[in-house]
């Protein structure tokens, strides 16, 4: 790396910084080790059950199957005698009954709320020495959840091969598995190649319902999780994983989280050898947002619907302690996301939050947000590479189909230099159906794309609508190792300035403390509340002042200077209008960027005359902002490190303290214009003045006659 890009790096670091506010840790876990790989994803089993699970009330029994099917009725009936005789009361007895790999648990219809499991811990349980996470729970190792495997979970399945729990009723909701908040996991699956979980439901945690840790193998199929405080589904440093007709809502953060996905696709660019988790025929909804992944890594992701949440489905780089950071190589395809536009802060603005989990309503349709994020919005990429986003229908969403923003690497606990801007980069969108729904209706994203302008390689298909940057770099029709496929390219270090400082605002949020920090429109400011807009209008102001008076002092004797600045003037207003309706996408900014641009070349033709320094400075940042302007409406400027609007920026800054002390100095009206200054005209004279003042004219005459005749026709 050369040292000028060394310093570019160093920069984009320290601008990165402001995204560096305190926030809660997505998922804390003990350190683990991703799978090697030598796993496979487990077949269903069918046959006779191994072990059987079963209330003991036949009564309610009977009242739960009545209405099934003749055959699947009389299947219960019998397999209820049998349970009766020979079987378990608790899934987590079954669980511990299993002696050899490869066993099938049938659990019938009814409501397991695991009784013996559910007490606080007691005796040694209850001293366990480990460190506690910020959400305050304690991160225990294996040993000690093997010790102690109720301090956290209501089931918990350690080191159990090939296990296979299905829920023998007509629909997933015959079975129900409920932790009642008294537990941080209701199904806790650690250490367990193979498992196979089949159609039943998981509910009401502190965190998860269903966890899947540190695993090569597992199957989620027709399972439904919902009303926890973190998520529906979280598979963690997992390979080898299948997802599919599932469903998840009431979710503080997502329903679907498969959080450090075995990274076995590092290294490659779009074309790779199998992806490691697969995610299909699922629905997540009303949750804060449907799919999450923190170094969701090598995640197939494709015929799933995902929506009315606050957004459609994340994926990040930003929370230490994942493996597999930074994220790469997920891909989407053909998923239904769309009217991700839910409001969830206000529960935790109205205190509701603030209360224990049993008493939120989460059942009555309350969610606790858990982190900061968007709302409004499609797929949101913080800090990813290689991503894949192809053939989806994304619509309805007030903000944005798409957001696309960097993460450097000292927020993930990397401080390496060379590391700071190595996230958002070869993200391809493309053939997506924005705006508009499988019917072919208009529905319509407030804008497609919404980009902070990092990172090198992203592309996007050609029809993208209303976006931000308003052009973009276009994909080409095939998929391209590196930059081939780009039409334009971008190679930025760090983002927009504005678009920096307002993630530094809206990642200032805490749902523990119910801290909502103000100036961010995430959680509903509006207007000159907005952060971008109240920091657009002290710029404009003291850019308004400092050219106003400089005009006034310097240039106001020169035609083109009032009119230049007039359209600056207007300019500025814009900028400022612009802001506060959110027209991020529109042409709004950049003809205010124009307009400006405008202004600070005139003007700085005009200074040259006297103060060639500061005219031609002037000059140059005039340049500099029609080039931004450029760049924002026209196309991006490719494989530039920096953002015109950087240096624009800084220049603008010495702008306007040489400015200030170019108005301050002695002079005139018209000093800087090269127009003669003129006299008022005199009054008349009293008599005794008239004799004894001379005249200006007299005196130039008297001059006049003095000076030596240099020529000939000086005589004349």
């Amino acid at each position: 790396m050369s040292w000028t890009r060394r310093l570019l790096v160093v920069l984009a670091a320290l601008a990165a910084a402001l995204l560096a506010a305190p926030t809660a840790q997505a998922h804390e876990e003990r350190p683990v080790e991703l799978p090697d790989g030598t796993g496979s994803v487990p077949a269903h089993r069918t046959g006779e059950p191994d072990l059987l699970v079963c209330k003991g009330d036949r009564a309610d029994f009977e009242r739960r199957v009545a209405a099934f099917s003749a055959r699947l009725r009389e299947r219960n009936l019998e397999l209820f005698d049998r349970c009766l005789k020979s079987g378990f009361r608790h899934l987590q007895q079954a669980v511990d009954a299993v002696d050899r790999p490869g066993m099938n648990i049938a659990v019938l219809p009814g409501l397991y709320e695991e009784e013996p499991s559910l007490p606080a811990p007691a005796g040694e349980c209850a001293r366990l020495k480990a460190p506690d996470s910020q959400l305050g729970y304690q991160i225990l190792s294996y040993a000690q959840q093997e010790r102690c495997p109720h301090n956290q979970n209501l089931v918990a399945i350690l080191g159990k091969k090939n296990l296979q729990i299905e829920g023998t009723g007509a629909e997933r909701t015959d079975v129900v598995i409920d932790a009642k908040y008294r537990k941080l996991n209701a199904i806790r699956a650690d250490r367990s190649d193979g498992v196979y979980f089949k159609n039943f439901t998981a509910q009401r945690t502190t965190f998860n319902s269903l966890y899947v840790l540190a695993q090569d193998g597992f199957v989620i199929d027709d399972v439904l999780t919902r009303w926890n405080d973190e998520y529906g589904f979280l598979t963690f440093a997992s390979d080898h994983g299948l997802y599919k007709n599932c469903e998840s809502y009431g979710n503080g953060d997502s329903g679907i989280y498969p959080g450090s996905a075995s990274n076995i696709n590092d290294g490659y660019g779009y074309d790779v050898p199998r992806y490691s988790i697969e995610i299909t025929g699922c629905r997540s909804h009303h949750n804060m947002v449907g799919y999450s992944g923190t170094a969701g890594d090598s995640v197939y992701v494709h015929d799933n619907e995902f929506d009315h949440n606050m957004g459609g489905a994340s994926m990040d780089s930003a929370f230490p302690g994942h493996p597999g950071l930074p994220q790469n190589h997920a891909r989407f395809e053909r998923n239904l996301i769309h009217d991700n536009n839910a409001d969830y802060y206000r529960y935790v603005a109205d205190g509701t939050c603030a209360k224990p989990p049993v008493e939120r309503g989460y059942e009555d349709g309350v969610v606790c947000p858990q982190i900061s994020m968007p709302p409004g919005s499609g797929i949101i990429t913080a800090g990813g590479n290689w991503n894949l986003y192809e053939n989806n229908w994304i619509y309805g969403h007030r903000r944005t189909a798409f957001y696309l923003s960097a993460v450097p690497a000292f927020i993930r606990g990397e401080d390496a230099l060379s590391k700071q801007a190595d996230t958002s980069h070869h993200n391809r969108y493309a053939d997506n159906h924005l705006g508009k729904d499988r019917a072919g209706n208009s529905r319509p994203n407030g804008t497609d794309v919404w980009w902070d302008g990092q990172g090198g390689g992203n592309c996007w298909q050609a029809d993208t609508g209303a976006s931000s940057p308003r052009t973009l770099p276009t994909c080409g029709a095939e998929r391209g190792a590196e930059r081939g496929a780009v039409s334009g390219g971008s190679d930025r270090l760090v983002g927009e300035p504005v678009k920096l400082a307002q993630l530094m605002v809206c990642a200032d949020y805490n749902v523990q403390a119910r801290r909502l920090p103000a100036g961010c429109d995430w959680y509903g400011a509006r207007g000159i509340e907005r952060v971008e807009t109240q920091a657009t209008l002290a710029i404009s102001v003291v850019l308004a002042l400092v050219g106003g008076v400089l005009w006034w002092r310097r240039l106001r004797g020169s035609r083109s200077a009032t009119v230049v600045t007039a359209l600056g003037a207007i300019g500025l207003v814009l900028d400022v209008a612009g802001s506060t309706t959110g027209l991020a996408s529109s042409y709004v900014p950049a003809l205010a960027l124009l307009l400006t641009g405008v202004w600070w070349t005139g003007i700085g033709l005009v200074l040259r005359r006297g103060r060639p320094w500061l005219g031609w400075t002037t000059v140059v940042l005039g340049a500099l902002t029609l080039l931004d302007a450029l760049d924002k409406a026209v196309f991006m400027i490719p494989w530039i490190p920096l953002g015109p609007a950087w240096v624009r920026g800084l220049l603008g800054v010495v702008w306007v303290v040489w400015a200030v002390i170019a108005t301050a100095r002695h002079g005139g009206r018209g000093e800087d214009t090269g127009t003669p200054e003129t006299a008022p005209a005199p009054e008349a004279a009293t008599a005794p003045e008239a004799q004894t003042a001379p005249t200006a004219s007299a005196t130039a005459t008297e001059r006049a006659a003095k000076a030596p005749r240099t020529s000939e026709g000086d005589g004349a």
